[in-house]
């Protein structure tokens, strides 16, 4: 049988990965090669290994599938490539092939196939989680949690946010219309995200209000759940991926606009078209729900097209110095920079400091940081030096999982800083 047979998914991105021009530029730029120093860590490393899978020089084995789940998608080596070479997209085809040959390990298969696509069941566990954490993870300032050296999988000594008492659905209704004597502008479709709906709510609260005294009615649908980037980027499930993406091209189908204040997910449900649309009908739904989602600060100042009095401060932030951290998906993926800075500079009575390399990845990746904690440890801990030299109060960032790797860095080097979503800024 041919090689391309046996790695169809791969196959599709043969022309990137014959690009490859082996300059090793990449290596300059990959976060995780400027920490290994291991040729097999950087792109060229893993072009070279995918080029051999199609070519039948490699088979895909347990050591291979470690060599592809190290890298942070961070786009940094393709944004920066001579040739261009998308190779990060063949590094998740190559994740896809590993399930096809080898199929998904325990606990990832239950968890990916079984909890995140049911949002109920999901929803009870992390409630159970919830009532768990009180006994097994010490409080270390106020809602921040450390997780104990027994729980060394999911990275030992580090600090994460503790699940939300009341989670976002809880706190808001389905349909949330503007104030009494504010016309409608628009009825968008609002994704929360599994962050934002279990850890911070206070997050999906902000944006809610916000845009609704804006005139936008914004509806939570309830059927709406996870945007599967855990399970079809970061794992490879394709299939489980295809089962959740329908469900949410299905949920979220009657709405012109879809916002969510995730990059993550917003950057995820784009790439559905890319690798789950295996038939006409998913690559028509996948089209039609890519062209309404947006991220939040896309569609204030895209969208909306607020004056910039509309920016005011929240009395948290008021008076403070502010720094903002790029997340990779909000600026390489979706190549939004400019909007989330003009809403930052738009508002009164706080300092913006540009942050020295704001677009470095700060090492998170999801699962990445599980995996290997201390080589994201490691990368993280350069963000952690450019906040540093900014002197500013407020590290504010877009994305859930960068807030929490932040969170993380500034813990452990017992830096004042701290973190916040930039909707939280505003009042």
């Amino acid at each position: 049988m041919a090689s391309a047979d046996v790695f169809p998914e791969i196959k599709k991105y043969q022309a990137d990965l014959e690009r490859c021009m082996r300059c090793g530029f990449c290596a300059f730029w990959c976060p995780i090669y400027q920490e290994e120093r291991v040729e097999a860590s950087m792109t060229r490393g893993k072009n070279v290994m995918l080029r051999s899978l199609l070519e039948g020089g490699l088979e895909m084995t347990g050591e291979l599938a470690d060599r592809l789940s190290k890298c942070l998608l961070c786009m940094t080596c393709s944004a920066n490539c001579p040739a261009r070479c998308d190779t990060p997209s063949a590094v998740i085809a190559g994740r896809a092939e590993n399930v096809n040959n080898r199929g998904l390990a325990w606990p990832s298969r239950a968890v990916y196939r079984w909890l995140l696509p049911h949002r109920r069941l999901f929803g009870n566990s992390v409630r159970l989680a919830s009532r768990l954490q009180g006994l097994l993870l010490p409080r270390t300032e106020g809602s921040i949690r450390h997780l104990s050296l027994f729980l060394s999988a999911l990275g030992k000594g580090r600090h994460i946010p503790e699940i939300a008492p009341r989670f976002l659905r809880q706190i808001l209704p389905e349909v949330n219309s503007p104030p009494p004597g504010t016309a409608t502008r628009l009825r968008v479709g609002y994704f929360t995200g599994c962050m934002t709906e279990f850890v911070f709510p206070e997050v999906g609260k902000k944006t809610v209000d916000f845009l609704t005294r804006h005139g936008v009615e914004v509806v939570i649908p309830r059927a709406q759940g996870c945007c599967g980037a855990p399970v079809f980027l970061g794992a490879g499930d394709f299939v489980t991926g295809r089962r959740m993406a329908d469900s949410l091209a299905k949920t979220f189908a009657d709405f012109d606009y879809v916002v969510s204040d995730c990059p993550t997910c917003v950057s995820a449900i784009k790439d559905y078209r890319k690798f789950l649309a295996d038939t006409p009908e998913r690559q028509a739904a996948y089209n039609t729900l890519n062209e309404k989602i947006k991220d939040i600060t896309q569609f204030m100042v895209d969208v909306l097209a607020l004056p910039a009095a509309a920016y005011r401060a929240a009395a948290v932030a008021k008076g403070t110095k502010i720094t903002w951290h790029d997340p990779c998906h909000l600026n390489r993926h979706l190549g939004i920079k400019s909007q989330p800075r003009h809403i930052m500079t738009s508002i009164p009575g706080i300092e913006y400091i540009e942050m020295p390399a704001a677009d470095r990845c700060c090492g998170l990746s999801g699962g990445f940081s599980i995996a290997h904690y201390d080589l994201s440890r490691k990368i993280g801990d350069k963000k952690i030096d450019a906040v540093a030299a900014t002197g500013a109060d407020i590290v504010v960032t877009s994305c859930p999982g960068c807030r929490i790797q932040l969170i993380d860095g500034l813990k452990r080097h017992s830096m004042p800083q701290k973190v916040m979503h930039i909707m939280e800024l505003l009042e």
